[in-house]
């Protein structure tokens, strides 16, 4: 275990250095899942605002960096995208120590991957923070006619676990901003009830609610 008591508060870095006056906090963001699901789809579809729809597997770990603002705080996020495969296992969990969310994919058209949701929720808790904050997300929403596994289905599980949801299209780029600021404002509330304080967090459902036009589900 990461941790043997529930008091461990999340490890934030914040900006002390005069010298670097380009952002206030940074965060370490972590996207994990099974191969294929779209992990780094979803990182390409937020960081860059592009899709690729050709399929290149992770090869061990990368990372993109993204600044966002939150009232008057520069949040630098930095979102590492893992291999899904297993022998790569070992190199990725190396990174869970030290990140303060995780976005948990899962491919909806593969009960396989959803299947495989438990044992990544194993993981985080064996190698993570005990305050790590987790959102589940089913990716590849465009492809409902293959769909094999139910929204509600998706949802169930990740209020069992204690996880935010949201369904996504990195595709069609359907809820993917959304649920990277679900993440993040699930972080800054949990920030601001420790130590640290940081007061970032938006009002309550304010940056975890799933457009209805697209008739989705989100729980954050």
């Amino acid at each position: 275990m990461a941790s043997s008591t529930g008091s461990q508060t999340l490890p934030v870095s914040k900006v002390s250095s005069i010298a670097d006056q380009n952002f206030d906090y940074m965060f370490k963001l972590l996207i994990i899942g099974n191969s294929a699901v779209g992990k780094t789809s979803l990182l390409f579809r937020y960081a860059d605002h592009t899709f690729t729809p050709a399929f290149v597997s992770t090869v061990g770990i990368d990372f993109k960096v993204k600044t966002i603002h939150r009232k008057d705080k520069r949040i630098k996020l930095q979102i590492w995208d893992t291999a899904g495969q297993e022998r790569y296992r070992t190199i990725t969990t190396a990174y869970y120590r030290g990140a303060m969310g995780f976005l948990l994919v899962y491919d909806i058209t593969s009960s396989d991957s959803f299947i495989a949701v438990q044992n990544w929720a194993t993981q985080i808790k064996t190698y993570s923070w005990d305050n790590a904050q987790v959102v589940l997300v089913g990716n590849k929403m465009d492809l409902d006619e293959e769909r094999m596994v139910p929204q509600d289905q998706g949802s169930h599980l990740a209020a069992q676990l204690g996880f935010g949801f949201f369904e996504t299209s990195a595709k069609d780029n359907v809820n993917v901003k959304e649920a990277f600021e679900c993440l993040v404002n699930r972080i800054c509330e949990r920030m601001s009830k420790s130590e640290e304080g940081i007061n970032c967090a938006m009002p309550s459902g304010s940056q975890c609610e799933t457009p209805q036009k697209f008739g989705q589900y989100c729980a954050c």
